[in-house]
């Protein structure tokens, strides 16, 4: 079974999920998201298998968060997942894809159960 793994190579999580995959023999479409950005239509997407809203989803400690002037608690999903699109480093990572489903890797064993 092929998965498709939003990877950040510099971060510790991303790393160990993209490894742990590896390790057991899952084939891996790696895109690293920060060199090519996913549009509004696909974070969409992947907002509906992980069954998250853009605010679960959004790294608000990040300094182009905080620069953005937007104000997570009111702002609505589709201004948030405009702002991710524009600025990937603040989507949480890694995400690992599979078909119709998809997870966040924090811990990287959360992405198992997509294999299961």
């Amino acid at each position: 079974m092929k998965a498709r793994i939003y990877h950040n190579p510099r971060c510790s999580k991303s790393r160990a999920t993209k490894a742990l995959l590896e390790a057991r023999g899952i084939e891996l479409e790696v895109i690293e998201y920060l060199r090519t950005p996913l549009t509004q239509q696909a974070l969409g997407a992947l907002l509906g298998k992980l069954g998250m809203n853009a605010r679960d989803l959004l790294r608000t400690g990040e300094a182009e968060f905080k620069a953005s002037g937007i104000q997570a608690q009111t702002a609505t999903d589709a201004e948030l997942i405009e702002l991710m699109a524009s600025q990937p480093k603040l989507i949480e990572r890694p995400i690992v894809e599979v078909g119709a489903s998809a997870r966040v890797g924090r811990p990287p064993e959360n992405v198992l159960g997509l294999f299961e």
